[in-house]
């Protein structure tokens, strides 16, 4: 049994991991979904980490899983705590000394034009799942969008990066060239968008539980 430990992304919270933890449970292991203190201004990348180091206690076995957003989260846990795994879904990739607003500029980012935030970030999610989503999302008002990465270099640890094949926030050819630049890995893929834990969550856990005995 292997311990999930989710990170949500951007202006989210954990109710955007509430299809995949009865998968992984059923599966027979254990998850935890820390709250990051997305809302308040004075927590930075250091209460992000302590926010998750306090959600795992004394678990181990640690599988660390950073969703967009939450790749700037999830290798700062590995500091921390022995980790077993990262693994980056639909991430954003950070290097050493990257401020999270200078992140776009620095990876060339372009979207699909045209859309529609619903349309670029829950394409293939249910419908009542969408409208749920509005009553859960949140304010990121916290300070780490102009704090610097805290990391000198990419954490000794097993890292994958796995993808949406059908990402319209983040395009697969963007994805895959910023794997390979910033971690010269080759990404993984799935189906589905770029909110893939309520999309295709059976999958999505099926593939990281997967990923325990690649």
């Amino acid at each position: 049994m292997a311990t999930f430990v989710l990170i949500h992304g951007g202006g989210g919270s954990a109710w955007d991991w509430h299809l995949v933890v009865p998968e992984l449970t059923a599966l027979g292991h254990d998850v935890v979904v820390p709250e990051l203190p997305i809302e308040d201004r004075s927590a930075g990348f250091a209460e992000f980490c302590d926010t998750v180091v306090a959600a795992i206690g004394d678990r181990s076995d640690l599988v660390v899983v950073g969703h967009s957003y939450g790749g700037f989260t999830a290798p700062l846990v590995a500091g921390k705590l022995p980790v077993r795994m990262i693994v980056l879904l639909t991430p954003m990739i950070p290097k050493p000394g990257e401020k999270p607003a200078d992140w776009w500029g620095n990876t060339g980012y372009h979207g699909a034009e045209g859309l529609s935030e619903e349309q670029q970030f829950f394409n293939g999610v249910p419908a009542e799942i969408v409208a749920a989503a509005a009553e859960h999302s949140r304010d990121q008002v916290s300070a780490e969008g102009g704090e610097p990465w805290p990391l000198d270099a990419w954490p000794d640890v097993p890292t994958r990066v796995l993808l949406a094949r059908d990402d319209r926030f983040f395009l697969p050819d963007f994805q895959r060239r910023v794997a390979a630049d910033r971690l010269g890995l080759v990404p993984d893929e799935i189906d589905g968008g770029h909110c893939v834990s309520l999309s295709h969550p059976k999958q999505l856990a099926e593939r990281l539980a997967a990923y325990l005995v690649a």
